[in-house]
């Protein structure tokens, strides 16, 4: 079995594991819609959840990208990932995004919207591997993403001058939580 399907069967374990509801998650641009309290953890599960999925997201992007990516396909493994993100979403009410951090965002979906996106954004690329807080019965959590070689070809290349630095995306998961 290859690395890419270990990877991919343990995010699917993950997934199967996580409390099933019925229902739309609050969507972007939509009013949020307070989830049911049986869809509601303590925010130390909450934790727990959003640093595995964190791992589990970025494992499932490294894995994609390495064995599945080539250059002439249409699409980019995070923006498969965008997918997966929608199902988990719709099916738990744990809410799953991209941002932007150190470069420019490769979809105007990408950019951080909110004051919890915009400073976990800052802390990220001010060095920070994580920013997290609990906030309107939701525990938040931003990590990094790093950038490898391929990404950052496509994420500076309107930059005049080839960086050393380090260059990450953001990765926010969102849960539901029972107590602030």
């Amino acid at each position: 079995m290859s690395r890419g399907f270990v990877v991919l069967a343990g995010a699917a374990g993950l997934f199967v594991s996580l409390p099933l509801h019925a229902g739309p998650p609050p969507g972007k641009g939509k009013a949020a819609v307070p989830p049911a309290d049986a869809q509601r953890v303590p925010v130390a599960v909450a934790r727990d959840r959003a640093e595995l999925m964190h791992d589990i997201y970025g494992a499932t992007l490294d894995a994609v990208h390495h064995h599945y990516f080539r250059r002439e396909r249409a699409v980019l493994p995070a923006r498969a990932l965008e997918d997966v993100f929608a199902e988990i979403d719709r099916r738990s009410n744990i809410q799953t995004r991209w941002i932007a951090v150190n470069t420019p965002a490769m979809s105007i979906n990408h950019e951080p919207e909110t004051a919890f996106e915009k400073t976990a954004a800052a802390e990220l690329a001010a060095g920070k591997t994580e920013y997290a807080r609990v906030e309107g019965g939701y525990y938040r959590r931003a990590g990094v993403i790093p950038l490898g070689t391929g990404c950052v070809g496509c994420h500076t290349k309107a930059s005049p001058t080839v960086d050393k630095t380090p260059r990450f995306a953001g990765l926010v998961i969102s849960i539901p939580v029972t107590g602030e």
